[in-house]
């Protein structure tokens, strides 16, 4: 079983910024790819960023040149940091591993204010 834990999120202005974290309970590095979502209220879940085992990085439309996402395999954590934020960047933010399944944090709210 592996265990996600987010953090860092919380209420911000717009322009500013936030790093979520995402601790994984058991060794990263041969996951093939880790990622966060996010989830808007009334809308679905949908991607915001991901990374693979070997450091290749895939980013939302809606995210690019704000958003870097990144891994330390030798502290078992995925990081969002997210400069520029906008007010429809508001969800729960959901971090993904995928290791022979998928599995789920429990999700950190950003709250972004006009």
């Amino acid at each position: 079983q592996v265990q996600l834990v987010e953090s860092g999120g919380g209420l911000v202005q717009a322009g500013g910024s936030l790093r979520l974290s995402c601790a994984v309970s058991k060794s990263i590095f041969s996951f093939e790819s880790m990622g966060w979502y996010r989830q808007a209220p009334g809308k679905q879940r949908e991607l915001v960023a991901t990374i693979t085992s070997a450091g290749s990085t895939n980013y939302a439309d809606t995210v690019k040149g704000r958003f870097t996402i990144s891994r330390d395999n030798a502290k078992n954590t995925v990081y969002l940091q997210m400069n520029s934020l906008k007010p429809e960047d508001t969800a729960v933010y959901y971090c993904n591993a995928h290791w022979y399944d998928l599995y789920w944090g429990q999700g950190t709210q950003v709250t972004v204010s006009s």
